[in-house]
């Protein structure tokens, strides 16, 4: 399972109710719902398809054990602008690789102001800036996917953007970079990238590493992440409201 936010640097208590906006799949709803800590995870997105495969996801495993009362997982289709949970009704809220697809981003920063209480914690990951440029350059058609990101965000401009609805961040760091590469041949060879071998062979790559975890790509992603990491996240505390 990949996952980008660290589940770690989220301090999860047991019973805590935690958000994940724009959950896609699930495959951070899953990390949440698998973890050792047990939590009441609640999973949004604005695709009907993908908020069913995101529950279809927890049957594919065998239940947490031991089983607890504190643990539990609810998933729903919805609108990051609008959405539909009482005022600071969530203690833990995370959103990856979602501000960079949506129209007003700052909206979506707002209303996870609202629901999240004070001094909850708030992770963002977006694609980090300079990666994503070159996908940029190398293809108007990654640019125009429907349902593609429609920004590119700097640094500075997530941590403002978070921080003015009332936030510290407190951590940050970087992930996927063997991911970055791929991307870019992705981008490189946009219009035959389906047939592609050296598309194929990466992706078959990208998989095994992802299943098999082997050590000397894990330390090498991880060295790497800081130059080249394909995602950037940022942790946040609340601190006003």
């Amino acid at each position: 399972m990949m996952v980008t936010i660290e589940i770690d640097a989220l301090e999860l208590e047991p019973g805590m109710r935690v958000l994940d906006l724009g959950c896609g799949r699930g495959r951070h709803l899953h990390a949440l719902y698998w973890d050792k800590t047990p939590v009441d995870v609640v999973g949004l997105d604005l695709s009907l398809e993908d908020v069913k495969a995101a529950w279809d996801g927890f049957f594919e495993l065998p239940p947490p054990d031991p089983s607890s009362d504190l643990r539990s997982a609810v998933v729903t289709a919805g609108d990051g602008g609008r959405l539909p949970f009482p005022d600071a009704s969530f203690d833990r809220v995370i959103c990856s690789e979602v501000l960079e697809h949506v129209p007003d981003p700052d909206l979506v920063l707002s209303e996870i102001s609202r629901i999240l209480k004070p001094d909850g914690l708030f992770a963002a990951s977006v694609p980090r800036y300079w990666p994503e440029a070159i996908c940029w350059s190398l293809s108007e058609g990654y640019q125009n996917t429907p349902g593609g990101h429609v920004r590119i965000f700097r640094s500075r401009q997530l941590r403002t953007a978070v921080e003015t609805q009332g936030f510290d961040r407190f951590r940050r760091h970087w992930a996927h970079a063997l991911h970055s590469p791929y991307w870019w041949l992705q981008c490189a060879l946009w219009d035959r990238r389906d047939d592609s071998g050296l598309v194929r062979i990466y992706r078959k790559f990208l998989e095994w590493d992802l299943l098999q975890r082997p050590w000397l790509t894990r330390t090498m992603e991880a060295l790497l992440n800081p130059l080249m990491g394909k995602s950037e996240v940022m942790y946040f505390r609340k601190t006003q409201g």
